[in-house]
């Protein structure tokens, strides 16, 4: 949506910078949300205790917590993670707080490398919004 397209999506998927620092700090935010390991068979989650080590130790994390569904992603798809996506990034203000939001153009290569049947179907609208973008000359989503 942040990037204009009219398909909502029901979580937020996160690609962390994977250095010991950060991941002390990140390893504190699913204890503050009260996040689960989440599963088809268990859309309620599965309780899970982690620390920094053990948040490195997996590429891809599926929670659910207290404020949603929460994907940590080390790698998306057709990327080399963190540094990759953050080149292109855009700066939003969202709800008060500044975040990084990887470019259209890298969702577009990730979803399009991912080759999941959900990407399939709304690559086509991505990729339209791309070329509008592309058109203009500019790398920023429409206003929120």
């Amino acid at each position: 949506m942040i990037h204009g397209s009219p398909y909502v999506t029901t979580d937020i998927d996160v690609v962390p910078e994977s250095s010991p620092d950060n991941l002390v700090g990140l390893s504190a935010a699913p204890r503050a949300m009260n996040a689960r390991i989440w599963t088809v068979t268990e859309p309620d989650g599965i309780a899970f205790d982690q620390d920094a080590a053990s948040i490195a130790e997996v590429r891809v994390w599926s929670l659910v917590t207290d404020l949603g569904r929460l994907d940590l992603t080390f790698e998306p798809s057709g990327t080399t993670g963190y540094e990759d996506l953050a080149r292109e990034a855009i700066r939003l203000e969202i709800m008060g707080t500044q975040v990084h939001v990887a470019a259209l153009a890298d969702i577009v290569r990730s979803k399009e490398a991912a080759d999941r049947k959900k990407d399939r179907l709304v690559l086509p609208v991505l990729r339209r919004l791309l070329g509008a973008l592309e058109e203009e000359g500019s790398k920023d989503p429409p206003e929120l």
